[in-house]
């Protein structure tokens, strides 16, 4: 039997002295709140309301017309020219399709004489969503796919062309249809599969949720009282009327789509306590449909430019973009990942964990985000302060620009200075981001 030997961990403040001796290259604090015309900014920052998969509000919209529906409400809202769009980049976790192949293509001819379904191109369907939405066949657009952190890589690339002088202003989205567009099982080849860590790579995200709560003694009531923050913070911002600030209407066949119906209001301890386990065949079986992520549809979306350009042109700057980091871990504790991605992405830009006035930090499961957060040591009221994705629901592709939408908002609400949001990403990896705000009261 082969032996899984479990990586060494360390507290955020041991990781994040030797990221700093590590950056070759740190900005203090002070300078980043310094404005300089060259800075690349968020001019604008919303997400639609989201929807349960196969059950919700969405579950019958393909990626294409919630784009589209996308696309055109920014438009209008934002005035924006779309002809002034230099490039536009799409995180998606697109992936095969049902078995029926429903919204796909289909080879009509083949070396069998039958008819073969392929997945959706996410670069097509994203393409096309942009011109049926009135964006000139002049403005390309691209997508890329980093699994959970898609949405964050989007705005990582348009703000990294900004930077390199290729292009100054872009859109950068994150959409996904889990309805339509569920995660089949990855296959590999035997010669690939042999390699544990290989093996690994391509497990069911619950079966990492239940080896992480296994190996690092992460109990199931420990779970539950984590998710019940969730629960208990999304439908207070669901009375309170919070993601109404964040959301933008969209008008699908006729009917405009406002509100998340994933929430679950009234969710208890003495209820959650009672869910039967999803996974019960792995680990302790202490991962359940209440403390894990929900599965759902959506997409949200923020303009990125120049401050120069964002003056000269008369657009509100939202946030400045500091930057992001990329970290890998081993794919068996793939959740693990935050606790490196956060300390490296703060050393990047100068800062210590305690200078972050707001953590969105995604709840792929209640295992992997209860150790994440005991082990950075952040106060708990800074992080998620409306809940996260375990009570929100977490569509893959989107999830990276909704944290940053939703973050930023509850930075102008706070009247604070920085934003950091950070995920595990599957097959064990994590990513992070630093963001400026600069709507102050």
């Amino acid at each position: 039997m082969m032996l899984c030997t479990m990586p060494t961990m360390h507290k955020s403040s041991t990781i994040l002295k030797v990221m700093h001796r590590a950056a070759s290259t740190l900005v203090s604090g002070g300078q980043l709140m310094q404005k300089k015309s060259d800075d690349t900014v968020i001019t604008f920052a919303k997400r639609t309301a989201m929807g349960r998969a196969k059950k919700g509000q969405l579950k019958d919209v393909p990626v294409d017309e919630l784009l589209h529906a996308l696309f055109k409400a920014t438009l209008e809202k934002t005035k924006l020219n779309p002809s002034s769009i230099d490039d536009i980049c799409v995180g998606t976790d697109i992936r095969a399709p049902p078995l029926d192949c429903p919204q796909v293509w289909r080879h009509k001819e083949t070396k069998t004489g039958k008819g073969t379904c392929h997945p959706p191109s996410p670069l097509y369907v994203s393409r096309a969503a942009a011109l049926a939405a009135g964006i000139p066949d002049s403005v390309p657009i691209s997508t890329v796919n980093r699994l959970c952190s898609s949405g964050l890589m989007a705005i990582r690339n348009i703000a990294h062309s900004i930077r390199a002088g290729e292009i100054s202003l872009g859109v950068a989205v994150g959409v996904e249809s889990m309805s339509l567009n569920p995660r089949p099982t990855p296959a590999i080849v035997e010669a690939v599969s042999e390699n544990r860590r290989a093996h690994n790579c391509i497990q069911p995200m619950g079966w990492t949720s239940e080896m992480l709560a296994q190996a690092y003694n992460i109990s199931r009531q420990k779970q539950d009282e984590y998710a019940l923050i969730s629960h208990a913070r999304a439908a207070k911002a669901v009375a309170e009327g919070v993601f109404s600030e964040e959301i933008l209407p969209i008008e699908i066949r006729g009917t405009v789509i406002s509100a998340d119906d994933t929430v679950r209001p009234n969710v208890s301890a003495e209820g959650l306590a009672a869910l039967k386990p999803s996974f019960p065949e792995w680990g302790e079986a202490s991962t359940t449909a209440g403390n894990a992520s929900g599965v759902g549809d959506g997409a949200a979306l923020c303009v990125v430019t120049t401050r120069a350009r964002a003056e000269a042109e008369g657009y509100d700057v939202l946030a400045k973009f500091v930057g992001t980091a990329i970290v890998g871990v081993e794919p068996r504790y793939m959740g693990i990942a935050p606790i490196y991605a956060i300390p490296k992405a703060l050393a990047q830009a100068g800062l210590d964990m305690e200078d972050i006035d707001v953590y969105e930090i995604n709840e792929a499961f209640a295992s992997q985000f209860a150790y994440c957060v005991e082990q950075l040591d952040i106060p708990i009221n800074k992080i998620n302060p409306n809940g996260g994705s375990i009570a929100l629901t977490h569509p893959l592709g989107m999830t990276g620009v909704r944290q940053v939408v939703t973050g930023l908002e509850e930075l102008r609400r706070r009247n604070g200075n920085l934003l950091c949001t950070s995920m595990c990403i599957g097959s064990g990896m994590g990513a992070a981001g630093i963001f400026v705000n600069e709507r102050r009261l």
